[in-house]
């Protein structure tokens, strides 16, 4: 029985860590991309309390305030509301977190465009961030 339990005690740890990890995307996500032959930078900005997502989304439209951000694991979802010749637009985003990037899927409310989909990518430095740096383990040579 104790063998059982020391078997499960690190998956156990590693699942905390995991979720744990996947919940922190304070800071800045970049999407770079292009739009008539144009470079393109949008750049996200969360903060985080609790389940309660806000921050805001700058681009070449200028920056707007998230709504009804929430996050749930590694899984975000929140609104953005644009102004496009006098008509208001609701952007709605949801997302998955991995290891340094958020998978983005974006819809038109009302509208009848298909869904796009993005990466963002983690914005380094953060203040105390340290980005980590791939390390070549050298085999042993008696």
């Amino acid at each position: 029985m104790k063998s059982k339990i020391l078997s499960i005690g690190p998956f156990l740890m590693l699942a905390l860590l995991t979720s744990a990890w996947a919940a922190d995307i304070l800071g800045n996500w970049i999407v770079k991309g292009r739009s008539r032959q144009l470079n393109t930078e949008t750049v996200f900005s969360f903060r985080v309390s609790g389940t309660e997502l806000t921050g805001t989304v700058s681009g070449a439209e200028g920056e707007t305030t998230i709504r009804e951000g929430k996050i749930n694991g590694d899984e975000i979802s929140f609104v953005v509301i644009r102004s496009v010749l006098g008509n208001e637009m609701k952007l709605a985003y949801k997302g998955k977190v991995a290891l340094g990037e958020i998978k983005f899927v974006r819809t038109v409310e009302g509208g009848t465009g298909k869904p796009q989909e993005f990466i963002a990518v983690r914005e380094f430095p953060r203040d105390g961030d340290i980005p980590v740096q791939p390390t070549r383990i050298k085999p042993y040579q008696p």
